[in-house]
């Protein structure tokens, strides 16, 4: 008996998902709960097992496909019926002979009928038509527009009514493939009549008519090693833009996850305006602490002892002190969060992830590590929950952990801001007028200035110094 694998829905606001790879091949034997693929959504990639034991017949869906929910991707024969299932598959063979056979002319005469009524080419509607025609069907008035939260922060961003948008997901839903074509076009719902630049929603600026040339015929991306100048259309908004190729070369493709880093990191510089403050920290009593504890600390509790989880807690009591930094900004509105949850940047060997300490204030020292332990082990695995790497309020991200001095962190949407880590290392400072060796460290805050501004972020950095530097808390 055949069992289908469909596309699970990875979150309430989840409605889509991208095979990236497939695990096994039609034929392979698979086992209940094995990994069959991997997908990648809006909030994050994972490994799907497989819902029932036996054969894969058929895979339905290719690797780098876009999908609804609940779509079916592949199908299972039960254990012990794949000697069955193929002889039945052998069978069938002939029949395809046997409907062949009866060929009725009447199929073909009706094509002819209509080309000797109207002679000469049918005329085929252009894209723009095409499109116009399209978005006219979901512009109903006062009917509610499905989509996700990116969709409508990609519309907004490129003022484009949602409600002139066709959708092609589940339920009539607007997919992110149906506002980059939108947003490709020049905008949702604009027929060929109307000016190609019409009026910009309040609150987002004009677009400028020689940013936006005619797309070029040349190819999008040479096959080849070559030399010449190749249009490749620029992330999110297909405008087309000038790059050149010399040399040998080879052109891979952004996987999955990578656009996505790209879409939130260009949304992120596009709406926040960054600033940065810097300050130093003298780490030397926390690495003393850390040098005593980590032998027992792991013996006892079954855990490394790092430096993140004093930088968390140091956080928490600056994001207490001031909570402008432990919020997030809805149009004209500031919204303060009332919970603190700690965001921590994980590299990954594909790409980068930012997985949630939720109530990162509740818990002490060895709470936060067997938490971040958790989900970074489950972030490399592929085993993270959509809900798992959502509603943070604040980021932390630590290039110090590769050497760096320190860095200048890009925001992590909708959080106002990120603090960066950089190496601890020995180095001479000056103390009461003496030169002396202490474990230092360079730490980094990028604010949004809509909401923070430079006298609030560096007292939030003065707290994360003071509480580090005069740390007196149990580690559990």
């Amino acid at each position: 008996m055949a069992a289908d694998v469909v596309m699970p829905q990875m979150g309430e606001s989840i409605f889509e998902g991208t095979i990236t790879k497939w695990l096994k091949k039609p034929g392979d034997k698979v086992e209940r709960d094995e990994p069959l693929f991997e997908i990648s959504t809006d909030k994050v990639d994972a490994e799907i097992p497989s819902p029932s034991a036996g054969v894969l017949k058929e895979i339905k869906v290719k690797e780098g496909q876009t999908v609804p929910i609940n779509t079916v991707v592949a199908t299972i024969d039960a254990a012990g019926s794949a000697a069955s299932a193929s002889a039945p598959a052998a069978a069938p063979a002939p029949a395809p002979a046997k409907a062949e056979a009866p060929k009725p002319a009447p199929t073909p005469a009706p094509a002819q009928q209509p080309a000797a009524s109207k002679p000469g080419p049918v005329p085929v509607p252009s894209a723009p038509q095409q499109a116009a025609a399209a978005a006219a069907a979901p512009a109903k008035e006062g009917s509610r527009i499905h989509s996700s939260p990116l969709v409508r922060r990609m519309a907004k961003e490129h003022g484009i009514d949602l409600s002139s948008v066709p959708g092609t997901g589940a339920g009539g839903r607007i997919s992110k493939q149906d506002i980059e074509a939108a947003i490709a076009g020049g905008g949702a719902g604009e027929s060929a009549a109307e000016p190609a630049y019409s009026a910009p929603a309040q609150g987002t600026q004009a677009p400028r008519p020689a940013v936006v040339p005619p797309p070029p015929t040349a190819p999008a991306a040479p096959s080849a090693a070559g030399h010449g100048t190749q249009y490749i259309p620029s992330l999110q908004t297909g405008v087309p833009r000038e790059r050149l190729y010399f040399g040998d070369y080879e052109v891979e493709p952004l996987s999955t996850m990578r656009l996505k880093i790209a879409e939130h990191m260009v949304a992120s510089k596009h709406v926040s305006p960054h600033v940065y403050s810097v300050d130093e920290i003298d780490m030397s009593k926390i690495a003393a602490l850390r040098a005593k504890s980590k032998d027992e600390f792991e013996k006892e509790y079954g855990a490394k002892l790092t430096f993140m989880p004093f930088f968390v807690k140091a956080a928490v009591a600056g994001l207490r002190a001031f909570p402008q930094l432990n919020s997030s900004l809805d149009g004209t509105s500031v919204v303060r969060h009332k919970e603190i949850n700690v965001g921590i940047a994980v590299a990954l060997d594909w790409g980068l992830i930012v997985p949630v300490i939720k109530n990162a204030d509740e818990k002490n020292i060895l709470g936060i590590q067997r938490t971040m332990n958790d989900l970074a082990e489950r972030a490399r695995s592929k085993k993270l929950r959509p809900e798992e790497v959502q509603e943070s309020t604040f980021s932390i991200t630590n290039p110090g952990v590769f050497g760096g001095l320190f860095g200048l962190p890009v925001i992590s949407q909708p959080n106002v801001g990120i603090l960066g880590l950089g190496a601890i290392e020995k180095r001479p400072v000056v103390i009461n007028d003496s030169i002396a060796i202490r474990s230092m460290c360079y730490v980094t805050l990028s604010y949004d200035h809509r909401v923070v501004d430079g006298a609030i972020a560096h007292q939030f950095l003065h707290k994360v110094k003071e509480t580090l530097e005069n740390w007196s808390s149990p580690l559990v």
